[in-house]
């Protein structure tokens, strides 16, 4: 049925849309030597350069827990809960998942709604980690979207969050 679609488009001499560009992200969540360890929340959104708010890309937090309990500390990520997160009633398809364990993360944006959503321009990746019991920490990569070639940038938490690597593909 696609191909028939393509072949009439062609045939009456439309383009076809290219393909959407997609964003890589690896973030490392470091083992921490402590008493009582929790995986921490984690929230990934794209910022303007004005740092205003472009839309969401993931949440991570305790989505098990009874009764929806695990959105109690969703508020300790501040600067997300600020931005957007107040607004949202969790889980949120598509973007709320479970937290993750210590070690590297690969996760692929390629058909998210928020990527889908930006004009041309630069844009900043921001990750914010809170643990209970721990620590908060927020890093910023930049990158431009769309992209006109593979980029990757990189960026280091100091606590939470370890290395993090964003990397866009036209």
């Amino acid at each position: 049925m696609l191909i028939r679609y393509v072949t009439a488009l062609s045939a009456a001499g439309l383009a076809w849309p290219a393909l959407a560009a997609d964003m890589a992200l690896k973030v490392e969540i470091p083992r921490l030597a402590v008493a009582e360890y929790h995986r921490p929340y984690v929230a990934i959104w794209i910022e303007k350069p004005d740092q205003s708010f472009a839309g969401n890309l993931a949440v991570w937090y305790d989505i098990k827990m009874r009764n929806n309990e695990g959105t109690k500390w969703l508020k300790d990520m501040r600067a997300w809960w600020r931005k957007s997160g107040r607004e949202l009633t969790m889980p949120v398809d598509g973007i709320s998942g479970a937290t993750r364990a210590p070690g590297e993360h690969t996760v692929q944006f390629a058909d998210a709604t928020a990527l889908a959503k930006l004009a041309p321009g630069e844009y900043q990746l921001v990750l914010e980690a809170a643990r209970e019991v721990g620590g908060r920490e927020q890093v910023k990569v930049p990158f431009v979207w769309p992209p006109k070639a593979a980029t990757t940038t990189q960026a280091r938490g100091e606590h939470e969050l370890g290395a993090v690597s964003v990397t866009v593909k036209p």
